[in-house]
């Protein structure tokens, strides 16, 4: 398949609606007559009984569909319940735990400020983290799991981001005071002498 009809067969798979040519067109610099050709070379790669995959022109556009073939197969995959998304507690929660790992609930506590029990407790629940022994004082201590590895593309803990690249720099944190001090006296009416 050349490069353009697999452009096409990417932005096809990310989008959530039928593309039109004109706008697949646009998004990939390419002339209507061009992309029209990479849409006939995709269709016939996925003609039926070839793939997983068919081409369909619907709705003004152009759209990847399931074969028919795994329609059975596809409503029980999709019928299975999903993770709902991670609360920003839970997040924050499983950052904690994903860099300083193993640490225990009082630890997780004393970083966030606030009680820890819920999100660790959801976190042990949703199967992202799991107990990894007890600390000097006892207490249970938590590591990621394997399933926290795949739902973040990761292949070890190894490679999280490094956090340092986070902190500002103190000219940067300077520069922020003054910034956020500059609104809170514009919000409240305050004009620099």
């Amino acid at each position: 398949m050349s490069e353009l009809g697999r452009i096409i067969e990417a932005l096809l798979f990310l989008a959530n609606d039928p593309v039109g040519l004109e706008e697949l067109a646009e998004v990939t610099g390419e002339s209507e007559a061009a992309v029209g050709r990479a849409l006939d070379e995709l269709a016939a790669a996925c003609a039926p009984g070839l793939r997983g995959l068919l081409l369909r022109h619907l709705a003004g556009g152009y759209t990847l569909a399931s074969d028919p073939l795994a329609e059975p197969a596809a409503r029980a995959l999709l019928t299975k319940p999903r993770l709902a998304a991670l609360t920003p507690a839970q997040l924050e929660t499983l950052a904690i735990v994903a860099y300083l790992a193993p640490v225990s609930r009082p630890e997780v506590a004393r970083i966030r400020g606030v009680n820890a029990d819920s999100p660790v407790a959801s976190l042990l629940d949703r199967g992202l983290i799991e107990e990894s022994g007890r600390s000097d004082f006892g207490a249970v201590t938590y590591r990621t799991t394997t399933l926290f590895l795949k739902v973040f593309g990761l292949q070890s803990a190894d490679e999280l981001p490094d956090v340092a690249q986070w902190d500002p720099t103190p000219q940067e944190r300077s520069a922020l005071r003054d910034r956020l001090l500059a609104a809170g006296e514009a919000r409240v009416g305050i004009t620099p002498e």
